[in-house]
């Protein structure tokens, strides 16, 4: 649905891709954006689709997710304001790889095709930067190839978490406005209950903490090894601050039952 909304120079040079830009360039891209809002679980393109718009998102979040043979969802990565999508079709003239849903109320910027290429080659920051674009996301993809390849859930919730942690201004891991288990479990091809109990028992052994939507990473080590050993997470954590007490004794055998007699189903 198209909306009435309109970037100003200074909001435009806050999306990386275009921070560089003269002023008299940002705002001729500016009056060629038509923009367009998408609820919570509607597409803003789907695979396949011939649109030809290089995207720019303004509000929301998004999931990039593309389908397997069996017609399951996985997602891929996840898009906040400041990232764009569409590059690839608007590059080579194919359809579009990979679908993008709206995971919350989004809006975004569409830049016709041939603003779009005009400002990738010939300019040559934007250049450089959209080719490190493709090479970043390149090397994500082959890591989240690598989740998927493993074959306990359990190790790649983990495995995802550790992917998606980045550290913060103290160095600290966190992974910002986490998402939810469901969109969790569609990324590694699980359950959502198999998220949630895993996020759960981190949680209860101060691997991780919630912060309101964001995620901290306390204990980086303990999560990269339960993508070695995800049976780590088996045992119950130690009680601080109190003794273990005595060793437990093996219970007495149970005596056997005396047998009672069956009725006989011949009885009159």
């Amino acid at each position: 649905m198209s909306v009435q909304f309109r970037f100003s120079v200074a909001q435009l040079k806050q999306v990386p891709l275009l921070s560089d830009l003269a002023d008299p360039l940002a705002d001729e891209l500016i009056r060629s954006m038509r923009y367009v809002a998408f609820g919570k679980g509607n597409y803003a393109l789907r695979k396949g689709d011939t649109s030809e718009e290089l995207f720019f998102i303004l509000r929301g979040r998004l999931l990039v997710v593309d389908e397997t043979a069996d017609g399951r969802q996985v997602g891929i990565n996840f898009l906040t304001p400041g990232d764009f999508f569409g590059e690839l079709s608007v590059i080579d003239d194919l359809p579009r790889s990979a679908s993008v849903l709206a995971v919350a109320p989004s809006i975004v910027g569409a830049l016709p095709k041939a603003k779009a290429r005009q400002l990738i080659y010939e300019t040559p920051a934007v250049a450089e930067k959209m080719l490190k674009h493709i090479a970043y996301r390149l090397r994500a993809s082959t890591d989240y190839r690598s989740i998927l390849g493993i074959p306990q859930a359990v190790a790649r919730v983990a495995a995802l978490l550790q992917l998606l942690s980045k550290p913060d201004a103290g160095r600290l891991l966190t992974i910002e406005n986490m998402p939810t288990h469901q969109h969790l479990a569609v990324m590694i091809n699980s359950s959502r209950e198999t998220v949630s109990r895993a996020m759960q028992a981190l949680m209860e052994r101060g691997v991780l903490e919630k912060d309101n939507r964001r995620l901290i990473v306390r204990e980086p080590a303990a999560l990269a090894s339960l993508v070695q050993d995800p049976q780590g997470l088996g045992a119950p954590p130690p009680v601080s601050g109190r003794s273990a007490g005595p060793p437990a004794t093996a219970p007495e055998p149970a005596r056997p039952r005396r047998r009672q007699p069956q009725p006989d189903p011949n009885a009159v």
